[in-house]
């Protein structure tokens, strides 16, 4: 299995969720071996931050990388689960803010974009970090693991006691290997709850949020209009953003990952847990399609 780039370069226009900002978002091929790389373009110098776990230094409501300088590229976690679904390895991402645009608050938007600029494959394997022996996080009642497993799956469960919450399973198992991330998972929307907005604002986040790029609740509904767009659209958004958080490695994982009230911080966490652990994983590539992991073969096809 070799690695992928875009085609093309393509460009979108947003507003940051947390900081209100109108963004530009532009996309381009980049070389194999390049891995994910942010590009701050609005800087009087181009300052670029390559993904890495350590560099994840700010995890309010988000993952945001925060460079020794102080530079911040925020809310990267739902491009980067976009860039796991479609099997992308090498982009070099400009971006005019300090915040990647939230679109309609899920991956749904950069899927399209991604699938617009088309996908090609290089000519260099594409390398998978696939491990070995259980890796754990805990903190208090939460928790999330990274277990062998010769694919990729993703178990997770949420605990809100709420009305909206208890109508819907607060529990989601997905199996790549027999289900398709564009659709059970790049649809589903980040979500809050209107007695936090005052908050976020007195802390500088949330500014962006609005009913077009975030399922509100209140103290008892679903405020959007439309509804929810999966039954349990809440804990599918959390599957959504741990997959972009686990991206973060620079790799796909061959492994199953499981957790309960997990966030961006414990997910941070897990992979640093992991990398720090050099018997629990090993890079792995294949040269014959046989060999990949069934979760693999459902990427989507490049032309």
């Amino acid at each position: 299995m070799l690695q992928r780039t875009l085609k093309q370069t393509i460009s979108a226009t947003g507003v940051g969720l947390h900081s209100g900002e109108r963004v530009k978002l532009t996309l381009h091929p980049a070389a194999p071996d390049t891995g994910i790389v942010f590009r701050r373009t609005d800087l009087p110098a181009p300052v670029e931050v390559a993904v890495q776990p350590s560099l994840v230094n700010d995890t309010r409501l988000s993952s945001t990388l925060v460079t020794d300088t102080g530079v911040r590229v925020g809310t990267i976690e739902h491009l980067m689960s976009a860039f796991a679904g479609l099997g992308i390895d090498n982009v070099v991402v400009d971006v005019t803010a300090a915040e990647i645009p939230i679109m309609d608050g899920s991956a749904a938007p950069f899927i399209f974009l991604l699938q617009t600029a088309g996908i090609e494959e290089q000519a260099r394997p594409k390398k998978f970090i696939r491990v070995k022996k259980p890796v754990e996080v805990v903190e208090g009642d939460k928790w999330v693991k990274l277990l062998p497993h010769e694919g990729f799956s993703v178990e997770l469960s949420i605990e809100f006691n709420h009305p909206a919450f208890n109508r819907a399973p607060q529990k989601v198992h997905i199996d790549f290997a027999s289900r398709s991330y564009i659709d059970e998972i790049s649809r589903a929307r980040t979500f809050g709850f209107m007695h936090e907005v005052e908050y976020m604002r007195q802390h500088g986040l949330g500014r962006g949020g609005n009913l077009n790029n975030a399922i509100v609740i209140d103290d008892e509904y679903v405020l959007n209009p439309e509804g929810l767009r999966f039954p349990d659209e809440f804990v599918r958004h959390k599957i959504l953003d741990a997959i972009g958080d686990l991206y973060i490695v620079g790799h796909p994982l061959i492994a199953a990952f499981s957790g309960h009230k997990s966030g961006h911080a414990l997910n941070n966490k897990l992979l640093r847990v992991l990398l720090d652990t050099p018997d629990a994983w090993e890079f792995v590539s294949f040269s014959q399609p046989e060999q990949v992991p069934s979760s693999f073969h459902r990427l989507p096809e490049v032309e």
